[in-house]
């Protein structure tokens, strides 16, 4: 009845879709949705693993009492406390106060920093390495701190081979009939995992390749993460894709350019800039108006493409409003493996490139390339040759890397 879907003979995807929620943590757009994957394991011991944001918890429940057929539920296992996993357990523990909750060392205090109320008793805290004995379903456990909270972690079923990775491999977007990665098109999940590694995990790269290499000799047939797509057919795809991400190693060759702009000459510095790349060679230039295109779906064209220029008026002796938040958390994050152009326009006493200067002159693995073009007022005959400089060496840094 409410679509309980078997990812393998005794475990079941009990997740639910929210199309409701307008933004992720009240800032990130959520256009396509988002899901909230959870997961019912059967056997002499019955299990759940990972809860729901608190506004799906009706449905989650009714999941949870269809695979129970009537049965006691045993465990609810916590791999990380952020309300959008764990607020629905609220409604869980109402319903079944016996229930034990299984987290790390980490886990308990944070919890109750949400006000779960529960016996201490009911907690059982599990180590790295671990083995939880549902009876026929083994289950062990891998520490990941900062992936990207401090409690969290992965649960491993050592009889099916199923990660429950948590965050790792995540993606924003529903789950639109299809929960497997060989049920649907995955160009379009790509864009959303993308999207949510960026602006969620990015600033943590250091601490996915430590996960990755922790799981490296594991056994994996399934990856089954708490937001987004299942994966069973291809995960080496997934985990390439991760270690990318991770690494700031660009997918493309291609230019994203962002702009501020208040009376539309920096937006024509950004179109001269464009133009000429494309004449170059480059065929995939992004150009993105900071004031318009929110900035998580810029921030994951830059995670996607090798070149960036970055333009600014100025505006009370400083960086563009629209424009500071972008820098400050490319820098929050550790952008690198990038070339960067600057440009921008002024008309006394400047302030916008002087301050993407200042952004760039931090990142240790940006490239600065060529000159900045600062423009007093619109673009004369002479700004645009500097322009169509500043691009000729971004599309010749690009192209030489071709070979």
């Amino acid at each position: 009845m409410y679509f309980c879907t078997k990812i393998t003979n005794d475990v079941t995807w009990i997740g639910v879709n929210d199309r409701k929620t307008e933004r992720f943590e009240n800032y990130i757009p959520l256009p396509y949705g988002v899901t909230y994957n959870s997961y019912f394991i059967d056997d002499e011991k019955t299990c759940v693993i990972d809860a729901v944001e608190i506004g799906s918890a009706s449905t989650f429940l009714d999941k949870i009492a269809e695979c129970l057929q009537g049965r006691k539920l045993d465990y609810v296992i916590i791999n990380h406390v952020e309300p959008d996993h764990s607020s629905g357990l609220k409604e869980v523990i109402k319903l079944h106060p016996e229930v034990k909750i299984v987290g790390n060392n980490k886990t308990i205090g944070m919890l109750r920093a949400f006000c779960f109320d529960f016996p201490e008793e009911n907690f059982i805290t599990v180590k790295e390495g671990e083995i939880l004995d549902l009876g026929k379903h083994k289950l062990t456990f891998t520490m990941m701190p900062m992936v990207h909270w401090p409690e969290s972690m992965t649960t491993y079923d050592i009889t099916d081979k199923i990660l429950f990775s948590n965050d790792a491999f995540g993606s924003f977007g529903t789950l639109d009939g299809g929960i497997f990665d060989d049920q649907v098109n995955f160009e379009f999940y790509e864009g959303e995992m993308r999207r949510y590694y960026s602006n969620i995990v990015g600033k943590y790269g250091m601490q996915v390749m430590n996960i990755i290499k922790k799981l490296a000799n594991v056994d994996i047939k399934y990856i089954c993460p708490s937001h987004g797509l299942l994966w069973r057919d291809d995960i080496a795809k997934v985990i390439s894709l991760y270690q990318n991400f991770a690494t700031f190693e660009p997918q493309a060759e291609g230019v994203v350019i962002v702009y501020g702009s208040m009376y539309g000459n920096t937006a024509k510095m950004a179109e001269i800039l464009g133009r000429k790349l494309n004449c170059c060679g480059i065929k995939e230039v992004k150009i993105y108006d900071a004031s318009k295109t929110d900035h998580t779906f810029i921030i994951s064209e830059i995670w996607k493409y090798k070149g960036l220029m970055i333009g600014s008026c100025a505006h009370n002796n400083s960086v563009y409003p629209k424009i500071e938040p972008l820098l400050h958390k490319l820098g929050n994050y550790g952008l690198k493996n990038r070339y960067l152009g600057i440009f921008g326009t002024m008309m006394w006493s400047g302030g916008g490139v002087r301050g993407i200067q200042a952004f760039a002159d931090e990142l240790k693995g940006i490239e600065v390339v060529g000159d900045s073009v600062e423009v007093k007022g619109t673009p004369k005959p002479e700004d645009i040759a500097r322009l169509e400089v500043i691009a000729e060496e971004m599309a010749a840094k690009l192209i030489a890397e071709r070979l």
